[in-house]
């Protein structure tokens, strides 16, 4: 009797491991479907196409800030040229970012998005980006990573400043894991 007691324990502990792994796995698709969904952690979009020269919005300028972060395990220096530009809405503003890798080996990165405040991020809108695939350098190598956007002129008039921050994550620890 105490083996079916066990028996029926270790079936039921590993139903709710695979329970456990099935939540994590599908979190992060239905997490940024709801951040599409409810416009909240700034996520913006993929790439789109460039608006047309008659969208612009000449009576409106809006200031983009640019943050960069790297994430902890990360031995690369990584900041934005300019830290602000100011654009009106339609308007096609190309900015550049500096990277260098610190480290003595190449290392695989990759630059996560986020629009603050929230509102703004279906809003902002990315042609071109380094953010679209993972930047390789190798050993004390730099580069200029491009940035080309466009706000859509819907921004709403209550939103004056938008905030672009980019956390820049090493892939190449968790690819070696």
């Amino acid at each position: 009797m105490a083996g079916d007691a066990n028996s029926r324990l270790v079936k039921k502990l590993l139903l709710g491991v695979a329970l456990m792994f099935g939540f994590a796995f599908a979190l992060v698709p239905l997490y940024d479907v709801f951040c599409q969904v409810t416009g909240i952690n700034g996520k913006t979009g993929g790439a789109v196409a460039a608006p047309s020269l008659d969208m612009e919005d000449d009576s409106r300028v809006i200031t983009v800030e640019f943050v960069a972060y790297i994430s902890g395990d990360l031995p690369w220096e990584f900041k934005p040229e300019v830290t602000r530009v100011e654009v009106h809405p339609g308007e096609r503003k190309t900015v550049q970012f500096y990277a260098k890798n610190l480290a003595n080996h190449e290392i695989v990165a990759q630059a996560i998005p986020s629009v603050a405040p929230g509102l703004g991020a279906k809003y902002f809108h990315k042609i071109e980006c380094f953010c679209f695939n993972r930047q390789p350098l190798a050993a004390k190598q730099d580069t200029q990573m491009g940035l080309l956007f466009f706000l859509d002129p819907e921004l709403p008039p209550e939103i004056q400043t938008l905030t672009l921050s980019y956390t820049l994550y090493n892939l190449s620890a968790r690819e070696n894991s």
